[in-house]
């Protein structure tokens, strides 16, 4: 597949806005602040895939990206300590709730979690929702360059112990472009399934 040639669908802020519900998509999801945006574009080979900022809560809406052979990429909104009011975090875990719950086209998710902070009670409550759907998981741990050798070993063990009987579980930097090519992999193997 080839992962540059991603185009922009649509926004949605409610599922009538959802695209065409069939082939096959691949959601990201994660806290806020994690590095999802610029995993994202690093996977995908672009700066402007998803707008990164310095702010947490940047992607407000669901927004859908066209691959190949009716294959999509989604970003949705990143939970967690968004500067937005609770009725506005409300209506996003709503949408992201209803994304899951009626998308027969969501093959799996890649989880984004910050690698220096674990994961965090916000991504436990996103995996009880998560898990009994039954659908593949990988779980990039972003920012990796920031821990020294053994901590990046210390840490994907521990994820390995936590989630390895339910994820595939990577390292991740995409700043200094690591885990690119496990990602991609990774995408392509979730698409086929």
């Amino acid at each position: 597949m080839n992962f540059e040639n991603i185009n922009f669908i649509k926004s949605a802020n409610q599922v009538s806005q959802f695209p065409e519900d069939s082939g096959s998509e691949i959601a990201f999801v994660g806290r806020s602040n994690a590095g999802k945006s610029t995993a994202l574009n690093a996977i995908f080979g672009r700066k402007n895939i998803a707008k990164t900022s310095k702010t947490p809560g940047r992607t407000q809406l669901i927004n859908f990206f066209a691959l190949d052979d009716g294959n999509r990429v989604v970003d949705l909104p990143g939970y967690g300590f968004a500067a937005v009011s609770k009725e506005k975090r409300k209506q996003w875990d709503e949408l992201i709730s209803d994304y899951f719950r009626t998308r027969d086209a969501l093959k799996g998710v890649f989880l984004i979690i910050d690698s220096r902070r674990m994961i965090t009670e916000l991504d436990h409550l996103f995996l009880e929702f998560y898990l009994p759907l039954d659908k593949s998981l990988h779980v990039i741990l972003t920012k990796s360059d920031k821990l020294k050798k053994l901590e990046q070993i210390e840490v994907l063990q521990s994820t390995e112990i936590s989630l390895g009987n339910v994820a595939t579980i990577q390292l991740f930097s995409g700043t200094k472009q690591d885990g690119i090519t496990v990602a991609k992999q990774r995408l392509n193997e979730m698409f086929e399934y």
